[in-house]
């Protein structure tokens, strides 16, 4: 991990841990059902021959509902055969009534693959493409996308494709999700979207990792045995002088859940600061969702208020190298009380293609938000042939390009840890809770937040507390 400076911001990135400390824990709220709402998609086709250069799906969406609809809830799926097993697809947007820049593309693989569906391209909106009313419509959607080596593709055997429909009209083989309900449409056979999945198979032949994090202690046998590191090694990122202590891990019960606490504490010196990390000894993961439930915390649970502290979850590998493309790293970052230039707190989430420690460049991209995250929030990354795209609570957070996408497989890691001793100057001794509910991993797929949710649920009902089925790369 190293302290950086990117726009204002500097942060972690070599070393990987997770420290949990006692305090008191809260539990867990209940997460809010979905809402549902009427949808209707209309479609037509700019490129009608039974092959083509690239697919272009061309989108209405229409709120037929009583209420007026956010379009950062709404997904629509457009379902396909893939040329070959292994082929890859880009997508992009011609042009949109809403502007581009507020549409999203992402490719996801299905569970129950048919004979005109293995694929499908899973069309969303950033919040900046607003609200809508009920009676309007989205205006165009003028999507298109192609494979990757830019080989003729063939659409004539694809589930959501009518060479026929060059005008708009209903079209019910595509689907609409309205906050994780399917309100339009028909899937594939076997492939609705809101199914919940089978937690011992996971879609698309992904495997998976879960852990709810049920545990005695960080020296209970079976935390190592399932694939688990905590950090006590010296060194970066934070303040000089601070030490990695893994007795600061701890676990208790919350809400009916067994939940991990990392602990960070300080009095001031580099010598009084104790920071905590945890992550997988395996760098093994790389495209895929990545999932974990995390409480932030804004104030300490004891002693004065202040410190410039990170609060993470996040996947990494290391760098072999100043600025060699194969590093990669994927990060939710809260600071509670600022840092990094900035005065008061802000979460970030950053896709890493490659930085030189000294002197220091970096190549990123990152999305932010000022604004208090205390408490539970789900955080949900995906990772594709195109993009990764950040998720808060089910909503899109960020979603960054391919030029970020990973090389080699990665660690998952949750830490936190003290930029630097600025923020609160006071010798008063303070310490801060990060705690973290359950992590998920499910290799080479696409869920949406609702679909994690579905999953966790899954895995709780059958009393299943740990699952690692994903392989050594």
């Amino acid at each position: 991990m190293r302290n950086r400076p990117t726009a204002g911001r500097a942060r972690l990135a070599l070393a990987v841990a997770v420290v949990l400390g006692g305090g008191a824990l809260t539990a867990l709220p209940a997460q809010a059902a979905p809402a549902a709402d009427g949808l209707t998609v209309q479609y037509r086709t700019s490129a009608s021959g039974a092959t083509a250069d690239q697919t272009e799906p061309w989108l209405k969406v229409r709120n037929t509902g009583s209420s007026t609809v956010q379009l950062s809830q709404v997904k629509i799926r457009y379902y396909f055969k893939a040329d070959a097993p292994n082929t890859s697809y880009r997508f992009a947007c011609s042009w949109a009534v809403r502007g581009c820049s507020a549409v999203t593309g992402t490719f996801g693989t299905l569970s129950n693959p048919t004979a005109t569906a293995d694929r499908y391209l899973e069309v969303g909106f950033t919040s900046a493409a607003g609200t809508l009313a009920p009676g309007a419509d989205t205006g165009d959607l003028q999507l298109r996308f192609y494979q990757s080596n830019w080989q003729t593709l063939r659409q004539s055997d694809d589930y959501s494709f009518d060479g026929a429909r060059t005008s708009y009209g209903d079209w019910d083989k595509v689907t609409a999700q309205l906050a994780g309900a399917t309100v339009w449409g028909t899937a594939p056979e076997g492939n609705d979207p809101t199914d919940p999945t089978d937690p011992t198979d996971p879609p698309g032949g992904g495997q998976t990792l879960f852990d709810d994090f049920d545990y005695g202690s960080h020296t209970d046998p079976a935390l190592s045995a399932h694939g688990w590191s905590v950090r006590s090694n010296s060194g970066g990122p934070g303040v000089p002088g601070a030490t990695w202590d893994p007795s600061k891990v701890t676990f208790a019960s919350a809400g009916g859940n067994s939940v991990m606490n990392l602990e960070t504490s300080t009095a001031g010196t580099g010598a009084s600061t104790t920071q905590t990390e945890v992550l997988t000894k395996s760098m093994k993961f790389r495209n895929g969702t990545y999932a974990a439930r995390v409480r932030f915390s804004d104030a300490p649970k004891s002693g004065p208020d202040g410190d410039h502290l990170v609060q993470t979850f996040f996947t990494i590998n290391d760098l072999k190298a100043p600025m060699a493309d194969d590093y990669a790293e994927y990060d939710f970052e809260y600071l509670p009380n600022g840092g990094w230039g900035e005065p008061s707190n802000i979460l970030y989430t950053t896709s890493w293609e490659t930085y030189n420690p000294d002197p220091w460049q970096a190549v990123n991209q990152h999305s932010e938000q000022r604004s208090s995250y205390a408490g539970w929030h789900d955080l949900v990354v995906t990772i594709d042939d195109s993009a990764i795209t950040y998720y808060v609570d089910g909503q899109l957070f960020g979603t960054h390009g391919a030029q970020y996408l990973p090389e080699r497989p990665m660690s998952i890691n949750f830490n936190q840890w003290l930029i630097d001793l600025n923020g609160q100057t006071s010798t008063t001794p303070r310490a801060y809770d990060q705690q973290v509910d359950y992590v998920l991993h499910v290799k080479d797929q696409v869920l949406t937040p609702a679909e994690v949710a579905a999953k966790i649920a899954g895995y709780r009902a059958a009393g299943t507390g740990f699952v690692d089925e994903v392989p050594a790369s």
